[in-house]
């Protein structure tokens, strides 16, 4: 099972929004980020996209679920403030056929924090930067492998 967890792309700063933050949008650089996904995921093979409700996380995979004929399932348990056991409930009952996940700064740091407890390598000093992606490979009740992607560059 691979699944690939993303962190939403670009979207301002949560201070200088003055709506509900759940409905802030991507910045110009963050749908540049969301598209440069395609590039990254063009091999890769998935057949969900989970997301968190909040807009940020449903743009930053419309272009990956638009390219991919996918539609994308909005998932509460994947917003901020979200347990871990909450996360990963989410995470076992779609990893069939492979699983794009994105959420936020919160809840994947959270994730490989357990990943981490596991025994999974995740280097030195594991990121996860806006438009960044962790690729999880395995079972995620045993010791999956990790590698990082960081943001797309952009495109010129």
């Amino acid at each position: 099972m691979t699944i690939f967890l993303v962190r939403h792309a670009k979207a301002g700063n949560r201070s200088d929004w003055n709506g509900d933050d759940w409905l802030r949008p991507l910045t110009t650089s963050g749908q540049t980020q969301a598209r440069g996904l395609l590039a990254q995921f063009h091999a890769e093979r998935f057949t969900t996209i989970l997301s968190s409700p909040y807009v940020r996380c449903m743009e930053t995979v419309v272009p990956l679920a638009s390219a991919h004929g996918l539609p994308i399932v909005p998932t509460e348990a994947l917003a901020e403030d979200h347990t871990i056991d909450e996360v990963l409930a989410v995470l076992q009952a779609h990893v069939d056929g492979g699983l794009v996940v994105c959420s936020h700064g919160d809840i994947i740091p959270m994730v490989l924090t357990h990943l981490a407890a596991l025994g999974t390598d995740l280097g030195v000093a594991p990121r996860c930067e806006k438009g960044s992606t962790w690729v999880i490979d395995g079972d995620l009740d045993a010791v999956p492998t990790a590698r990082y992607l960081p943001p797309p560059a952009p495109t010129s």
